[in-house]
């Protein structure tokens, strides 16, 4: 086979489409990508500075010097690189379980308070005997968090802000009581020393503690994995489909009842398969049987809505223009997931309406024990998905057969004409050999 240069006769032509369509082509792929990762990147720009949204319970149940020393503390490093402490009395948070159940709800991203008798405790400590040695620092200033909730979020944006609030409480502590409890110390107390010390150690509550690794791709990588599995065997589907040709020569009800036979089936499996990875991966993440069933199902349900929306896009989009289709959906998707909205400017909450952000938004219940219950949202979205998609998937499965019929018809009727013209080519020639000098009728 030769060589085509440039300037080959077979260019001829030929050339300026071929430009403008590799051109054309890589202009659309970059602009795809400058604008959906630049959608993805603008929901995290700046987002330190948006830490003030999140909102922490503050309680002091204590009323003394330890409390005093939380509020005071906190003034010092109020802004907004650092969460916004909401402070509500004894009153209306009586109990440690109170308090707990505020962080469970969801109304708080954490809690932090002052422990019931804390500065008393620590009064008498500074005195020496009994008290001394029972003294326990971490019994003063407490946090409450859910683990489990944005895991990365809750590590690095409330448990390290909680520890630094409590270690700045304690500075607080000693200027404004340093003095005066030095000047009551026993100082032939060695326990008493070191509750002078060591006043105040921080001490928390996990909802639900969640340390193993893979927690970080819970809500990134798990959430794109069952899109991009939905679309690989829709293509082998299609793909299949029209090898064997089933489109044109069964009617659009039958394929209609194969295809969401096939469609359940194959996400029933593949949402077991994912969360039997999660489950094989958690370490000794406290999750039960109960919970294993409960994410399979939301998993499945999740799997199908991006079956049937993927569906219909390949019915009504070309292919050429499909990946521009399945990408945007993609990051649409995961950009509502791998951050809570709290960081992201406002307009990306439009993000509630999509399936990943409220399938994600059941599975932090569900792994949670029942805490940040979203159901009255999440389920009827990704049900309104699920029912929108699977009409206008079977729209596009009528599309694809009437299509085909029309394609089966059209190569029936030239095959047709292509037969009768040889039939009337090879008349002539039977009879030409009728025999030699008898005239042909």
């Amino acid at each position: 086979m030769g060589r085509l240069l440039w300037r080959d006769p077979f260019w001829n032509g030929k050339r300026k489409p071929f430009v403008i369509a590799v051109v054309g082509s890589a202009v659309s792929l970059l602009l795809l990508f400058l604008g959906t990762m630049s959608y993805l990147y603008g929901s995290l720009y700046h987002d330190g500075s948006r830490v003030k949204a999140l909102n922490i319970l503050a309680v002091d149940l204590d009323e003394g010097i330890i409390g005093q020393s939380l509020s005071t503390a906190y003034a010092a490093l109020q802004g907004d690189d650092f969460p916004t402490l909401h402070f509500h009395s004894r009153a209306e948070f009586a109990t440690v379980d109170d308090i707990r159940h505020a962080v469970c709800k969801g109304d708080y991203w954490g809690a932090i308070f002052a422990q019931d008798g804390a500065s008393t405790r620590l009064a008498s400590a500074l005195r020496g005997g009994d008290a001394a040695r029972d003294y326990n620092a971490s019994n003063t200033l407490t946090y409450v968090w859910n683990g489990v909730r944005y895991p990365t979020v809750q590590t690095g944006y409330i448990g390290a802000n909680m520890e630094t609030l409590i270690g700045a409480a304690t500075g607080v502590y000693n200027a404004m009581n340093g003095t005066a409890a030095a000047s009551t110390i026993n100082t032939n107390d060695r326990n008493a020393v070191l509750a002078l010390l060591n006043p105040i150690t921080s001490s928390n509550i996990n909802v639900m503690p969640t340390e193993q690794g893979s927690r970080v791709v819970y809500n990134s990588v798990s959430i794109v994995m069952p899109i991009v599995q939905q679309f690989f065997f829709l293509m082998a589907l299609n793909g299949i489909s029209n090898q064997f040709n089933v489109y044109g020569r069964l009617n659009s009800k039958r394929i209609g009842i194969l295809r969401f036979f096939l469609s359940i089936t194959y996400t029933f499996l593949a949402s077991l398969s994912l969360v039997g990875y999660i489950w094989a991966f958690r370490e000794d993440w406290g999750v039960n049987g109960n919970q294993f069933a409960l994410s399979w199902m939301v998993m499945w349900l999740y799997m199908h809505v991006n079956f049937v929306v993927l569906d219909t896009a390949t019915a009504f989009i070309p292919v050429s223009f499909l990946t521009f289709f399945v990408l945007t959906w993609v990051i649409l998707n995961v950009t509502s997931t791998i951050m809570p909205f709290e960081f992201s400017p406002g307009f990306y909450r439009w993000g509630y309406t999509l399936p990943a952000y409220n399938a994600v938004s059941i599975l932090w219940q569900v792994w949670s024990g029942g805490c940040n219950n979203q159901l009255a949202r999440a389920l009827p979205v990704l049900f309104t998905w699920e029912v929108f998609g699977t009409i206008a998937a079977i729209f596009g499965s009528m599309k694809r057969n009437r299509a085909a019929q029309k394609d089966l018809m059209s190569s029936q009727d030239e095959s047709s004409v292509l037969t009768s013209g040889t039939d009337r080519m090879e008349e002539p020639k039977t009879r030409s050999g009728a025999g030699p000098g008898l005239p042909v009728p």
